[in-house]
């Protein structure tokens, strides 16, 4: 397998996501009411298995293996579009938190903000999605011998292996600092 496989079964579980999250932007609409529970719910699927898991393993492990080659301008062009992507995602997310955190606290006016959010969110993974499976993740393993390739799988796997203890360590240390 090339460790593009991996990234992009990723990308199957995070687009159920989206598909949910559309469907309830829809049921929002039609009831006008929101549902604070499921978005806090999304936003920490979006910050713990897409951001932490998913792209810290394109940021963390390939793209500094590919700043390390020759890229050729297209690829290092669609990598810092990627990476700005990964960039507006996270604030989309810690805002979708914000104003969730609001909404469920009273503050309806909260309401426009969060669908406006969401709207973000769908219209944003889609495209990215298509650009990292069609246009990116199989051209750059050519950047990278056979041997290279299981390396980074291997790194792929390991850093996986240790994400749930940095999660579970954080939400230990935010407990410990006072934070909710």
């Amino acid at each position: 397998m090339l460790p593009a496989g991996p990234l992009m079964i990723e990308h199957r579980l995070i687009e159920r996501m989206v598909a949910l999250l559309e469907s309830n932007r829809k049921r929002m609409d039609q009831t006008n009411k929101i549902d604070p529970d499921f978005l806090l719910t999304a936003a920490e699927f979006f910050r713990t298995y897409a951001d932490r898991c998913h792209h810290g393993k394109e940021e963390d492990i390939l793209f500094v293996e590919l700043n390390g080659k020759d890229l050729d301008k297209e690829h290092q062009r669609i990598m810092d579009e990627l990476t700005e992507e990964h960039i507006l995602a996270r604030t989309n997310v810690r805002n979708l938190t914000a104003a969730s955190e609001r909404y469920e606290e009273g503050d309806l006016d909260a309401a426009e903000e969060i669908l406006k959010i969401v709207g973000n969110l769908i219209s944003l993974y889609p495209s990215h999605i298509e650009k990292e499976d069609k246009h990116f993740f199989i051209p750059v393993m050519d950047y990278f011998s056979r041997k290279e390739q299981m390396d980074m799988l291997h790194r792929f796997w390991e850093f996986d292996e240790r994400l749930i203890h940095r999660v579970y360590g954080d939400i230990v240390e935010k407990f410990e600092s006072g934070g909710n």
